[in-house]
């Protein structure tokens, strides 16, 4: 072997020397030049061997650093994390590893030193993940000019097409995962509205918001702000929704999101959704696909009975999820407020104590301590914690429609209003504050204002019955009487059957209308219905009685008079008016004896003449 080589193998049986080998002696020390030995080709192989191998050594080694770190992330050890992803990206330099510390130093909460990592790295200009991480430090520290500013300028139109000016590319980070990955594009729109909205730029906000979701259906965050935040009316949900491009193993995510949006289309259409995602698939008999029991799509169900006014079923449901998962949000709203509306004071205590035990920071926990104030009639105290609702979460619904209702309890109108124009200025998407502004207009007999207002409901949302109820009873105020049988018959027309109570003023308002238009056997038909809804209806037994003693059947006028006094028996109207039908009754009575006599002694002078005719007949014969 070579001079060379005699260096580089194991270890020699001569006791080593201080000196160096000769071939790296200084030329100082001779007289004459000497020439350095040449390496043979099998020298330079062993070298390239032993620098190959130590190479993959240090790769292995580097690789299990890698290892560790997102080991330390899955188990939430983030200064170990950070600790390592340090060390890896000062062995390599490699941009994938400053990527990965920068993701360590962003969980460990390091925003500062996250962003001036990135932002100190020139691929932060090229790659589209370093501007995102970069852009969500800014997010976490809530300069949110300065996030839009590093996520580029970008244009979007109202149907949530973008352009980006900034032409980026992505780098393919992560080598080894076969995992199924988000759009990055669509996170960036889903940023960029996170930004928008948080700028108050609730326009710009909701077209981002579209374009992500359009970008890829599988940004769930997308949709539900758009959702949660009722950004949209009911008509732009669905056409959003079909224009979504899902694949074909995603068609289960389609149906879901139709459960999730506005529920007020007809009932068969709805529990069709949901029979679809709740069937078996028996394709695969080692697998069970289905999400019968899935805790998200029982609470959209559940949302659904509420809808309806079916309050007593949707508590029920509500109730057994929250046995299931007691922290599921979804479900907790949907419960208060069935347990709202069935008066359930007990529940509402027991649930906001321990929301403001368990979520002290969330609007939930304070808006269900209002509810029960609510409940219990004590408004002043329940405004003033819908009041807290609305300032821990601008953007809390339900806490602006129930600051709004608490003061609309004591006819307080001008608050009442104040609470639900703001509601209706920072949700576009529900009818609901538009739909209260028309209420308080017509409790203050303005019926013209009432009724532009909820013609904008039924704009906003065209199939909640409701808005047709209302626009029927500001047509019955306003004497238009046609035009009110019209909306009311429309109303019954949504409501998804068979008829809960809820629906039973609905029923009674169209036999009112019937009345006035003297159609007295459709309107004691539609009292009788309403009846049947409702056995203990002031109104109902009041109204049916008045329609029959105005067909002149005073007996059965006379029953339903005492059926309502045996409910109320204060109520001067039907007191009042019980007292003419016996007095009518009783000259009814009069009449018909008088008419009886007369009608015997005509018969009688008919009879006598035809027995005359037979005797002058049978004198003839």
């Amino acid at each position: 072997m070579g001079q060379l080589a005699q260096y580089i193998k194991g270890p020699n049986t001569q006791k080593p020397t201080n000196s160096p080998p000769a071939i790296f002696h200084s030329a100082k020390n001779n007289s004459h030049p000497q020439t350095l030995p040449v390496a043979n080709t099998e020298d330079l192989k062993i070298l390239k061997l032993i620098s190959k191998g130590h190479e993959k050594m240090m790769e292995e080694h580097i690789e299990k650093l890698r290892g560790v770190v997102r080991d330390c992330v899955s188990k939430h050890l983030y200064s170990s994390a950070i600790f390592f992803a340090d060390k890896v990206a000062a062995f390599t330099s490699d941009p994938a590893d400053i990527y990965m510390q920068a993701q360590a130093l962003f969980l460990g909460r390091h925003y500062r030193r996250a962003f001036h990592l990135l932002n100190a790295s020139q691929i932060v200009l090229r790659d589209l993940r370093f501007r995102y991480l970069a852009a969500k430090c800014l997010e976490e520290l809530k300069e949110w000019d300065q996030c839009l500013l590093m996520l580029g300028e970008a244009k979007v139109d109202e149907h949530g097409n973008f352009s980006d000016t900034k032409d980026s590319n992505v780098m393919y980070l992560d080598k080894d995962s076969e995992d199924r990955e988000i759009n990055i594009s669509s996170a960036i729109c889903f940023l960029r509205g996170k930004a928008y909205e948080a700028l108050e730029n609730r326009s710009q906000a909701r077209q981002w918001y579209k374009a992500a979701i359009r970008a890829d259906p599988l940004c769930y965050e997308a949709i539900e702000c758009l959702i949660e935040n009722h950004m949209l009316t009911c008509e732009e949900e669905k056409s959003l929704l079909s224009s979504l491009q899902f694949a074909q193993e995603d068609g289960w995510l389609s149906s879901f999101y139709s459960c999730l949006i506005k529920k007020y289309d007809k009932a068969s259409i709805v529990e069709e959704k949901f029979n679809e995602l709740e069937k078996d698939d028996t394709s695969n008999q080692s697998l069970t696909c289905t999400l019968k029991n899935n805790t998200d799509l029982l609470a959209c169900k559940a949302e659904y009975y509420h809808q309806c006014g079916e309050y007593q079923k949707c508590f029920e449901l509500t109730s057994v999820l929250l046995e299931k998962d007691p922290f599921h949000l979804k479900s907790t709203m949907v419960h208060i407020a069935a347990a709202m509306e069935l008066g359930h004071s007990n529940e509402l205590y027991l649930m906001a104590c321990n929301l403001v035990k368990d979520y002290p920071q969330k609007a939930i926990s304070w808006f269900a301590v209002g509810c029960y104030y609510y409940c219990i009639k004590k408004y002043d105290q329940s405004r003033r914690y819908f009041s807290k609702a609305t300032s821990l979460e601008g953007t809390f619904a339900p806490g602006w429609i129930g600051y709004g209702n608490a003061y609309a309890a004591k006819e307080e109108g001008d608050q009442a209003m104040s609470g639900y124009r703001t509601a209706a200025r920072l949700f576009p998407g529900c009818h609901l504050p538009t739909l209260y502004i028309g209420m308080e207009y017509m409790r203050t007999h303005s019926f013209k204002l009432a009724d532009q207002f909820f013609m904008q409901a039924k704009a906003i949302c065209p199939s909640d019955p409701l808005v047709y109820n209302e626009l029927g009873v500001v047509a019955y105020h306003m004497k238009e009487y046609k035009k009110a049988e019209w909306w009311f018959k429309k109303t019954l027309a949504h409501i998804p059957s068979p008829l809960s109570e809820m629906w039973e003023s609905t029923v009674v308002n169209l036999a009112h209308t019937l009345r006035k238009l003297k159609l007295y056997s459709e309107a004691i038909t539609y009292y009788e219905k309403a009846l049947a809804l409702s056995t203990r209806s002031l109104s109902t037994y009041a109204g049916l009685a008045y329609t029959y003693h105005l067909r002149g059947n005073y007996t059965d006028a006379i029953t339903y008079y005492h059926k309502a006094l045996w409910i109320n028996p204060d109520d001067q109207f039907c007191t009042e008016m019980l007292t003419v039908a016996l007095v009518d009754e009783s000259r009814q009575g009069v009449v018909v004896a008088r008419f009886t006599e007369a009608c015997e002694e005509i018969l009688s002078i008919f009879v006598n003449s035809l027995l005359m005719k037979r005797v002058s007949q049978s004198d003839y014969i």
